[in-house]
């Protein structure tokens, strides 16, 4: 319990800083008493729109720890990695790399999470050795039986019900962004038009994943 106090002075303090308080703002008690699929996979509500102001990212990451100390959230390892990313776009680089840590996957590994992750902390880390290897076990990864990939996409149903085309293997893209930028900040690395798309004219929103 006294860990959980900690968490939530901590959010709290992070969103109480003069120069963001009114830009980081949130109410408290009605991020905490959202449903763990309402606070972390609602693209318009939870802790992202937060997220989205560059200024707020600490907050943001403060915040899903807070929600994280709710035995709800025992075992999301989902919104350890987005507060891991929330970290690393925010800076905190060794905190990030040590959340990022607790969300390997048991073998077999049939999705290539952990070769994302190896490549996720080589980055932030700044071991290009480390994020080559990782680049090539997850583009070498093969697609399961079940995945049926066509074009070099795969369909995906997000909790909400929509359907999404996801890249196959998952997560390269975002990898060979931080082959291009390799040495820049992750949040250059993962959000920026020349990083992950330099072939568009257009800057797309960098989405959390």
């Amino acid at each position: 319990m006294h860990g959980s106090r900690s968490l939530l002075a901590l959010a709290l303090s992070a969103a109480a800083c003069p120069a963001v308080a009114d830009e980081c703002a949130v109410d408290l008690t009605a991020m905490l008493a959202l449903t763990p699929e309402q606070f972390d996979q609602d693209l318009g509500g939870g802790w992202r729109p937060m997220a989205e102001k560059a200024e707020c990212q600490l907050a943001a990451a403060d915040l899903i720890a807070a929600y994280r100390a709710q035995p709800k959230a025992a075992g999301n390892t989902t919104m350890i990695w987005h507060e891991a990313q929330m970290r690393a776009q925010a800076g905190q680089d060794a905190q990030a790399v040590a959340l990022m840590r607790q969300t390997y996957k048991p073998a077999p590994d049939a999705g290539g999470w952990n070769p994302y992750v190896d490549a996720s902390i080589a980055f932030i880390e700044k071991d290009r050795p480390a994020l080559a290897a990782a680049r090539t076990a997850l583009a070498a990864l093969p697609a399961p039986p079940e995945v049926n990939v066509k074009d070099g996409f795969f369909s995906f149903a997000m909790p909400n019900g929509e359907v999404v085309q996801v890249a196959w293997p998952p997560n390269l893209d975002v990898v060979d962004a931080f082959v291009r930028c390799f040495g820049q900040s992750y949040r250059l690395a993962y959000s920026a038009q020349s990083c992950r798309h330099p072939d568009t004219t257009t800057t797309p929103e960098g989405r959390t994943r």
